[in-house]
């Protein structure tokens, strides 16, 4: 685009200045929970195998959360991400640095962003990146400045932009950019995200955080800060969006999008839409809306028929959280990273040696409905397919199950659609149930509570006697004028262990009956799945996306060769499974070793 003389003077100005400056609630356990007695391992911690991911994205060792910048620059992926070198809980924060060609083999580089300088002297957290005019990227993150949890915001550039790989980052002396005003709660101030740049020729980014009013009713706030020189940043008389009730908000991100594909952050136009999301601290899920921003005001609105708070949509209803999206411009996709806690006891997470994985990245469009986005796996993760095992027009009738044979169930890609003669045997929705609390209703209704139609679906990670499994299942309601689809993938009955913790004010496991209701036609009788199957974590879609879930499971018998992996129904409907295809999944060539 072209540029005013005023930015690029002040990109100019940015640029020399380079140069001189040469649980927690819902079991996904709070990023800041502090176990100082491990949070400083001795280097040689043995790391078991048993239930470490094969295919996901983590490092050799040790502790991980948020993703943090995710980009493509120069033929190159990066992903920066919370990392604590010395141990397997949260603390001595990095930012850890990995590359990649295909988003699937990464290597691991030295730490990015580390404490320093007094900007960031108590702590680097999460942040973003933006790609400036002239192919020049700049990390925005925030700093921790003394031991009153003091937020501030800072950025860093590359030291060499001909390296390939931006080993080196430089943050200037003359950070911190942003500094909280006396309106805003400093302790709450953080994760800026990504830079949009507005048709007047300024940059903006959105910061998280909190206010307090009204007898101390927390409003959830993405404050609003403008620049034209991305180094002096003024902030906006009003927020870009705050909502009422909702508390804390951290990892905000706010960007564009379309039906037909990802759009680069600063696109406004027809037939585009914008997405606010946030993470919320009080619940521990992320939620989003959908709706306009008003370039002229400055201000993001949700569509009507938006929920707003607590029950709004989310990205994932399982174990997913702190989630950061970057626009791939060589695919023309938008690129969604997500961090899956351990949901395992502290003391197993000490003895095992890591702790904390990043999900598969998923793209992101809209939904032709306009109602909701679509999540889906990013393509490359299809190249570790190995075996394939198919299956068609199976029925399934009352209790009646299926063995799929012949791939490792253990690390499995499973795309299933399931089809029913009639919605005549629904079972009714009570009214007095909470339609907003999946959840509660799945922990009720589980995969081996009889219904009419459903429960039905697929039993994960299943030891052969079914001591344990995971259940990931549909069930169907008819509610009133219109039916219920319930997803449920359920982690309660996922391993033999007893989930206690044995250390002093350690977490015990949680294995909750993670749940979603999804907005789906029924008009053809069939529903579709696919789940990711990965040894301790089942990441599943429904729908083409529509609603997915995440569970992250330890099981003791399961594991390796005597995984297993079965369809099933349990619900007086005969269900048929009209196409099953399943491949075993290879680890990449190389995962951050």
């Amino acid at each position: 685009m072209e540029l005013s003389n005023s930015i690029r003077w002040g990109l100019a100005v940015l640029y020399v200045c380079f140069c001189f400056a040469f649980f927690d609630k819902n079991g996904v356990e709070a990023s800041h929970r502090v176990f100082k007695q491990f949070q400083s391992l001795p280097p040689n911690v043995t790391v078991t195998q048993a239930n470490r991911t094969g295919y996901h994205f983590q490092p050799t060792k040790n502790w991980i959360n948020d993703p943090n910048a995710p980009m493509y620059y120069n033929g190159v992926y990066h992903l920066f991400y919370q990392y604590n070198p010395k141990g397997v809980v949260w603390g001595n924060i990095v930012w850890a640095h990995s590359v990649s060609k295909d988003l699937i083999n990464w290597t691991a580089l030295e730490p990015a962003i580390y404490p320093s300088k007094p900007f960031d002297k108590y702590g680097c957290w999460s942040g973003s990146a933006t790609i400036l005019p002239g192919n020049k990227p700049v990390i925005l993150y925030t700093g921790i400045v003394d031991d009153k949890n003091t937020q501030v915001q800072n950025y860093a550039i590359p030291a060499n932009l001909s390296d390939p790989y931006l080993r080196v980052w430089i943050k200037p002396d003359n950070n911190p950019l942003i500094v909280a005003d006396k309106s805003i709660n400093s302790t709450f101030f953080r994760d800026p995200t990504t830079a949009w740049l507005g048709g007047d020729g300024n940059w903006r980014i959105s910061i998280g955080g909190r206010s307090d009013f009204n007898n101390n009713i927390s409003t959830g706030v993405s404050y609003l800060y403008r620049s034209r020189d991305f180094l002096k940043w003024v902030k906006a008389e009003h927020p870009l969006h705050a909502s009422n009730g909702t508390g804390n908000w951290e990892c905000p991100d706010f960007y564009p999008v379309s039906v037909s594909g990802g759009l680069d952050t600063s696109v406004v136009g027809p037939n585009v839409k914008h997405v606010l999301k946030v993470s919320l601290d009080a619940t521990r899920f992320e939620y989003y809306t959908l709706g306009t921003y008003d370039v002229g005001k400055d201000i993001y609105a949700p569509d009507p028929d938006m929920v707003d708070g607590w029950n709004g949509l989310r990205y994932d209803y399982g174990n997913f959280y702190a989630s950061k999206s970057f626009f791939d411009p060589i695919k023309k996709r938008r690129i969604l990273w997500g961090w899956a806690n351990e949901s395992d006891t502290t003391d197993n997470d000490v003895s095992k040696g890591w702790a904390g994985i990043q999900l598969i990245p998923r793209t992101l469009t809209l939904d032709p409905n306009g109602k909701q986005l679509l999540q889906w796996p990013v393509e490359e993760v299809e190249t570790l397919r190995g075996n394939k095992v198919e299956l068609s027009n199976k029925i399934l009738n009352k209790g009646e199950s299926v063995e799929i044979k012949g791939i490792t169930a253990a690390q499995a890609d499973v795309n299933v659609t399931f089809s029913f003669e009639s919605l005549d045997k629904a079972e009714p929705f009570d009214q007095s149930w909470d339609r907003y609390d999946a959840q509660k209703l799945c922990s009720q209704k589980g995969s081996t509570v009889e219904g009419g139609l459903g429960p039905f679906g697929i039993l994960t990670l299943a030891s052969q006697n079914l001591e344990e499994y995971t259940p990931v299942f549909f069930r169907v309601f008819k509610d009133q004028d219109k039916y219920q689809v319930l997803m449920c993938s359920d982690a309660s009955r996922s391993t033999l262990m007893d989930g206690k913790c044995h250390i002093k004010d350690g977490k015990d496991a949680y294995r909750p009956s993670f749940a979603g209701f999804v907005n789906v036609d029924l008009k053809e009788n069939k529903l579709s799945l696919r789940s990711l199957i990965d040894n301790s974590v089942v990441e599943s879609f429904r729908a083409g996306g529509k609603t997915c879930i995440t569970s992250r499971v330890y099981p003791t018998l399961a594991v390796n060769e005597n995984a297993h992996l079965y369809a099933f129904n349990n619900g007086t409907q005969t269900v048929k499974i009209d196409s099953l295809n399943a491949w075993s999944m290879s680890k990449p060539l190389q995962m951050n070793n």
